[in-house]
């Protein structure tokens, strides 16, 4: 399959772009700038925002997979908030009208989108029909802009004219990858330096999806005709935080985790320039499509992914 990646030189875009390639497709990413993803990707300039040449690869791919948006480990910052809401909607908008242009449309476009659309709750977990957040009564406030931010990044793909292309919301969880620069290395070193205890109590779930088993899901995605709208990219095994982070230092070997009240987690997401919504809000999601659609994990349980990943990540080093 030819295939175009759209925001494909990130930690999960580059994994994922280099898979694709090794099993034998052919790989185009686009990008803002020039790179070099390696592993026999090729790659494309465009800015995120207009049709130019760029939208010739897409004329004739078999599939599009668009990982196009801001980070979203910063300061919430008016400004940061704006850049998140344009590069995910503007992206999405003009992947749908190089679709719409193609005389050779492909077949599938995975969309990338996020596991925070959910609510904030502990009781019981989302799968695609689950509760859509933004109207918690005991969350801060701003928290309803990451919800509003996943459902127009949705909707920009939803109305999108193209109706000859399959189209999947790719509702993904923390992606759990062993390379230098992924959540998993942030998550690791702090367990490793003792900092993996409980955030704010501890109670809020944290879901997950072991890099191999994103890649599996994807490759699934691409040639599983009947399945569309969202889908959860998450294992089954949503963790409470304070277990989850004790899963892992155990498998780090780590017997100590320092507590940390919302008024710490606070100073050290500002020391990290980054938000306490990404540590305190409760993801609690289970795939649903893609287990009734016939996908089965490789690694279904935390327990056992994280010792994976932290074997993996030793051989590395």
């Amino acid at each position: 399959m030819k295939v175009v990646v759209p925001g494909g030189t990130g930690n999960v875009g580059g994994f994922l772009s280099r898979a694709l390639a090794a099993a034998g497709h052919d790989v185009v990413v686009l990008s803002r700038r020039a790179v070099d993803v390696g592993g026999g990707v090729r790659s494309a300039r465009w800015d995120g925002r207009s049709l130019d040449a760029w939208a010739s690869e897409v004329d004739g791919a078999d599939a599009v997979i668009n990982l196009a948006g801001r980070s979203v480990s910063c300061r919430y910052t008016d400004e940061n908030l704006r850049e998140m809401m344009e590069s995910r909607v503007d992206s999405a908008r003009v992947v749908g009208s190089a679709i719409a242009a193609a005389s050779a449309p492909p077949r599938v476009w995975l969309q990338m989108s996020t596991a925070t659309i959910y609510a904030h709750r502990y009781d019981a977990p989302n799968d695609e029909s689950g509760i859509i957040g933004g109207e918690e009564p005991d969350v801060p406030g701003y928290w309803a802009f990451s919800v509003e931010i996943a459902k127009q990044w949705e909707l920009a793909q939803q109305e999108a004219a193209t109706p000859d292309t399959r189209k999947v919301a790719l509702r993904t969880a923390m992606v759990m990858s062993p390379d230098r620069g992924s959540v998993f290395d942030v998550l690791s070193w702090m367990a490793r330096i003792g900092l993996g205890g409980p955030v704010g109590g501890g109670r809020q779930y944290v879901s997950w999806i072991h890099g191999q088993d994103f890649l599996r899901a994807v490759q699934f995605l691409l040639t599983e005709s009947n399945l569309d709208g969202p889908a959860n990219l998450a294992a089954p095994d949503p963790q409470p935080q304070r277990d989850f982070m004790r899963t892992l230092r155990r498998a780090w070997g780590m017997p100590l985790g320092l507590p940390a009240t919302k008024w710490m987690a606070e100073i050290g997401a500002f020391a990290l320039r980054s938000d306490t919504e990404l540590l305190l809000k409760s993801r609690r999601v289970i795939p649903g499509h893609l287990v009734d659609a016939g996908f089965t994990f490789e690694h279904p349980t935390w327990s056992a992914a994280a010792t994976d990943l932290v074997r993996a990540r030793r051989s590395t080093t």
